[in-house]
């Protein structure tokens, strides 16, 4: 049985991405998953990595736990909306925290090369836009899954399985918003 960890990147802990987020669970706990919601909302830390990498920050306790939580997990499923392009600042922000040399990954002596230390865990990213997902991949060139997929989990080893768009969200009708709804839980429920 796998470990998910359902991670919401949406700083609203009211938006339409928490009933994403349930209905992900719903489907999930159906399927007899063992899952678990870490919201980024409710963490209490500085988003801000002030000193880049020549100085170590030290963990908020928000933060250590949220990395056993990610440590522990197999598969990660990361829900955010699409806000000019990119992931809302706080949810870069607890990346740029967390995600760090040593942790997630290590660079090596002399070498442009790195170790990926996330390496076996799966993941799967679901992102809300106010535009079709199609037109935000041809267009504008998928900017918040390139930078989430490639360069931050599959640069630390995490085997990207599965994005899912959702809509646009923007003016949908309540019959678009419960249909999208029942399209996450039953992603829960196949456990992608």
């Amino acid at each position: 049985m796998k470990n998910i960890l359902l991670i919401n990147g949406h700083p609203n802990p009211s938006s339409y991405n928490a009933a994403l987020a349930e209905a992900y669970l719903q489907g999930a706990k159906l399927a007899g998953a063992r899952v678990e919601e870490l919201v980024i909302a409710h963490l209490q830390f500085n988003p801000n990595l002030q000193y880049g990498y020549q100085k170590r920050m030290d963990l908020e306790p928000d933060l250590l736990q949220a990395w056993e939580k990610i440590q522990a997990a197999d598969h990660l499923v990361w829900l955010h909306p699409v806000w000019w392009g990119g992931l809302p600042a706080l949810t870069k922000g607890f990346i740029d925290r967390l995600f760090l040399p040593g942790m997630a990954f290590k660079y090596r002596d002399n070498s442009v090369w790195w170790d990926k230390l996330l390496h076996g865990k799966s993941a799967h990213i679901i992102t809300t836009l106010d535009q079709p997902g199609w037109f935000y991949y041809w267009f504008f060139g998928n900017p918040s899954v390139n930078q989430l997929k490639k360069a931050t989990l599959e640069f630390c080893g995490v085997k990207v399985k599965k994005v899912s768009y959702i809509g646009p969200i923007r003016d949908a009708k309540p019959e678009k918003l419960e249909m999208w709804l029942r399209r996450v839980a039953k992603l829960g429920k196949s456990q992608k």
